[in-house]
């Protein structure tokens, strides 16, 4: 798509959760449902937020999954519903967020969920009786925050996507000190998620030069402070930096992905305790070698644009630069290690397929190409 929208409202600096009352009032939310999970409640960000919340009648869904479930989002929709909420507050990751965004739609349209899945035609069926969501991001990878979508896998299995412009938080407060406790481990599957975003966007076939230039700087960001973060989780600049990487990541990928999410997506449908970020990192290497020939890469140079803003001196340093990341980082180095089998590949290839990033992707992938790219990440 062309169609060029910027227009969440965000507040990203240390200590901006003090924001959150006063973005209630300004939303209009008295009683808000604040979605979570029970890490986050356990890291005591949730008391943190209650705290800044003690003027209001606020209720609690602290059961989300690790990859949010229609399940999860009809059980938050009774409690909102039995309570009277007006509105919503997710805090979390990406889960968090995307569980919240599918209650939005839940509690004020009729039908099941998948009506309003994108690959159902759905995206038309969400209207602006959306509930009001605030999002308040305890990661720096999936930018959810500040996205149109979220990624929900449904009762019959299958991971899709929804999407809207009504679903785009009415405000994102995004808070880096919320980041500072998040483990090495999850700080670099969040983190590669970011800069799959930003490479994987900018790599899309949609004309959306502003996209291209959030999604360079974005992964400028993420590749020059990941390992610091990660490895020294209290630098507060590289937290910083992470998070603002995260949120360019999302504003720039509404231009598109492709095969890298197409896959993750799948895959992630198959079995759904894999972490998102984690099949991002793996599957990015091959997806590139993928693109590389593909006209609209090569006609802008945008390998070696992606090289320059990673430090590099070569396009073909790229792929290299990449798998020694994710090396550096502990993450795993192929499928293998994350009990994947070939077996699998025929359903995972069929989702990637039917999947809404699909045909985003510089270069339209074949079954046989799908295959190939899971060989090369096994």
């Amino acid at each position: 798509m062309s169609t060029i929208n910027y227009l969440t409202q965000i507040h990203i600096e240390f200590g901006a959760l003090k924001k959150l009352p006063s973005e209630c009032e300004r939303i209009g939310i008295k009683r808000p449902l604040i979605v979570t999970d029970q890490g986050i409640k356990h890291a005591g960000i949730l008391s943190q937020a209650l705290l800044e919340l003690k003027d209001l009648e606020v209720s609690i869904f602290d059961q989300t999954p690790s990859n949010p479930t229609e399940a999860a989002a009809e059980e938050a929709t009774k409690i909102y519903k039995q309570l009277q909420c007006d509105g919503l507050i997710a805090i979390g990751g990406g889960s968090s967020i995307d569980c919240a965004k599918a209650v939005a739609i839940l509690a004020t349209h009729q039908g099941s969920l998948k009506t309003y899945a994108t690959i159902e035609g759905g995206s038309a069926k969400i209207t602006a009786n959306t509930a009001p969501l605030i999002a308040i991001p305890t990661t720096s990878g999936t930018g959810s925050e500040v996205a149109r979508g979220a990624i929900v896998i449904l009762n019959d299995g299958r991971k899709v996507g929804f999407h809207s412009w009504f679903l785009m938080p009415k405000v994102a407060i995004c808070d880096p000190l919320l980041t500072l406790g998040l483990p090495p481990q999850l700080t670099a599957a969040t983190g590669m998620d970011a800069i799959a975003h930003c490479m994987e966007t900018f790599m899309a076939a949609p004309f959306n030069p502003p996209a291209d230039g959030i999604a360079l700087d974005g992964l400028r960001r993420a590749w020059a402070n990941i390992e610091k973060a990660t490895n020294q989780g209290q630098d507060r600049n590289a937290r910083l930096q992470m998070m603002s990487a995260s949120m360019q990541g999302a504003m720039a990928f509404q231009k598109g992905l492709g095969c890298v999410h197409s896959l993750s997506h799948s895959l992630g449908g198959v079995n759904p305790k894999l972490h998102h970020g984690t099949l991002n990192a793996i599957f990015l290497p091959s997806v590139i070698r993928f693109n590389q020939d593909a006209q609209s890469v090569i006609d802008e140079s945008r390998i070696l644009r992606m090289a320059q803003a990673m430090g590099l001196t070569s396009s073909e340093d790229v792929i290299p630069a990449i798998v020694d990341l994710n090396q550096r980082l502990g993450l795993p180095k192929g499928l293998k290690e994350l009990g994947v089998h070939q077996e699998l590949f025929p359903r995972i290839i069929q989702g990637a397929i039917k999947d809404h990033c699909h045909l985003m992707n510089p270069k339209i992938a074949t079954p046989e190409d799908y295959e190939t790219m899971l060989q090369e990440s096994m």
